[in-house]
């Protein structure tokens, strides 16, 4: 399951920077999650960056992205070609 990014978001962009995948981007109105590269940092980090960083708690899992653990895991290593996971 990816994160999106709710309505209480203040577009203060301190989960843009955190994401180990780019996926997070200046939407119109808020910051907005590309689900395609959301791995919800597995591969990377053991929490959620983005939730652990936003001031709000505007960062939440989409319950319309659901994936399990090898498929975030997999998505990882396609955005990351070469590299080993540093969490697994």
């Amino acid at each position: 399951m990816s994160y999106k990014i709710n309505d209480d978001c203040i577009s203060c962009g301190a989960c843009e920077a955190e994401c180990p995948n780019k996926a997070i981007r200046e939407g119109r109105d808020a910051y907005e999650i590309a689900h395609e590269r959301c791995s919800e940092c597995v591969g990377s980090f053991s929490k959620q960056q983005c939730a652990e960083i936003c001031p709000v708690g505007a960062p939440t899992q989409d319950p319309d992205c659901q994936e399990n653990h090898d498929q975030l895991l997999a998505k990882w290593k396609q955005l990351h070609p070469g590299e080993t996971p540093k969490v697994t």
